[in-house]
């Protein structure tokens, strides 16, 4: 017999259009391959996702910026900072914009996971005019701001999207035990 479901709540914060939506929209069908994208409507939030492992049973609790319920009023036991691959302002915001909210809004932002995304992987162009944003860049940026984890996946393609909401599992049933970003590191997919 399983013990108790513990529920966790994980936020994404990032710019606009950065594809954290359509992330969460593929999510659910991760293990069954490429599917439709189908897109999710913000008054159906939290994004709910069932997950097993051998510690138990958890009920992770998907939030997108564009919650109708104030993500300021969130107490969330990770946050995961969002970028888009092929937008280099976006990576940018994540240190002038979104790791100073995280650090502004929430009291338990030292211990607080704060994991580094970086979505739309497939639009990454090495003839791109304003310079291809390599993953190193990421995750330096990641390193910077003390992040626990550095992540890159597409959505539309399916690359490394299973092995993202792996970590994000990880990371996320570690809440339940302890941890944050005063234990620092980043690991790279």
């Amino acid at each position: 017999m399983e013990g108790p479901e513990h529920a966790i709540k994980i936020l994404l914060l990032g710019d606009e259009q950065c594809g954290k939506s359509t992330f969460l929209s593929q999510g659910r069908h991760t293990l069954r391959g490429p599917v439709p994208i189908q897109m999710l409507r913000d008054m159906d939030q939290p994004f709910i996702f069932e997950v097993r492992s051998k510690k138990g049973r958890y009920r992770f609790e998907f939030y997108d910026t564009a919650s109708p319920e104030s993500w300021r009023l969130l107490h969330p036991d990770v946050v995961i900072l969002c970028y888009d691959i092929s937008q280099r302002s976006t990576l940018v915001n994540l240190q002038r914009v979104w790791v100073k909210e995280v650090k502004l809004t929430f009291s338990t932002s030292d211990t607080l996971p704060v994991l580094v995304l970086g979505l739309k992987r497939d639009l990454r162009r090495e003839d791109d005019p304003n310079g291809v944003l390599l993953p190193q860049e990421g995750l330096c940026v990641a390193q910077e701001m003390r992040a626990d984890r550095y992540m890159e996946c597409s959505a539309v393609t399916g690359e490394l999207l299973t092995e993202v909401f792996d970590d994000i599992c990880l990371t996320a049933v570690k809440t339940t035990e302890g941890g944050g970003q005063s234990e620092g590191g980043c690991v790279i997919l």
